[in-house]
């Protein structure tokens, strides 16, 4: 048995003296875990870091084996990614995400997210945009997406201003009044009807949103705690985008 696709580095855990189990998000077969022999080498070593693209070649005797992985750099951002707070974070966090979904379920939808995702994880504005967008998209890929396109009591698509924790369904503003105590808010950007970009108090909503979610149908029940890594990189991206806006209203 034999494949190659081009694969994210995930994570690596030490197998034996010299070699190592690389966990990789492969383009066309999903999550994947294999063998590097000398993945420990001097040489292999900077390309094995979470963040980095690789060409991987797959090889095995049978489909059920681990296997064996070769690997060839493609794009080495590693380095890069370790510049700021909200990307050594955001590699971690989204590759815990990543962990719930089935090993070798393909979704390349998520692998090409996951690459715009690495690329602008140094700007915090489009860091925690395209977060939120990669945690609902995984929701959805789990069997839990959000239905944010028309108010679940009306029908209309218009002055959508809640989500409603029972159902997920967004609510428009008029419909929630009554019970807008109760309510999770939508945040401005990821309604259909704008076309803005994400700020402090819209990107918290939009935190507090898919935390909320998450925690319902993927930590509760697997009884496990959201990845120390998520936390982080909420507090990076805030605080980031929070310097930036403060920058951006200094007189020049």
């Amino acid at each position: 048995m034999q494949w190659h696709d081009r694969a994210i580095i995930l994570g690596v855990k030490r197998h034996g003296e010299t070699s190592v189990i690389a966990e990789v998000m492969t383009r066309e077969r999903g999550r994947h875990l294999g063998m590097v022999r000398a993945g420990r080498s001097r040489a292999m070593q900077p390309v094995l870091q979470p963040g980095n693209e690789v060409e991987v070649t797959w090889r095995a005797r049978l489909d059920e084996h681990l296997g064996e992985f070769r690997i060839e750099p493609l794009t080495l951002r590693a380095a890069r990614l370790m510049e700021t707070a909200t990307a050594v974070y955001g590699v971690q966090a989204m590759g815990a995400l990543l962990r719930f979904l089935p090993e070798r379920d393909p979704h390349p939808h998520l692998f090409e997210a996951l690459e715009v995702i690495l690329d602008n994880l140094h700007n915090p504005a489009d860091a925690g945009e395209l977060f939120v967008r990669f945690e609902l998209a995984v929701l959805n890929d789990l069997g839990f997406g959000l239905d944010l396109t028309e108010c679940a009591a009306t029908g209309a698509r218009c002055d959508l201003a809640y989500v409603s924790p029972k159902s997920g369904r967004a609510v428009s503003r008029t419909a929630g009044a009554p019970w807008a105590d109760k309510m999770l808010l939508l945040p401005s950007f990821l309604s259909s009807e704008e076309n803005c970009a994400a700020d402090i108090d819209s990107l918290n909503a939009a935190f507090r949103l898919t935390a909320f979610f998450l925690h319902r149908h993927v930590y509760e029940p697997r009884g496990v705690e959201a990845a120390a890594a998520r936390e982080g990189f909420v507090q990076a991206a805030l605080k980031a985008l929070k310097a930036a806006a403060t920058q951006d209203e200094l007189p020049a």
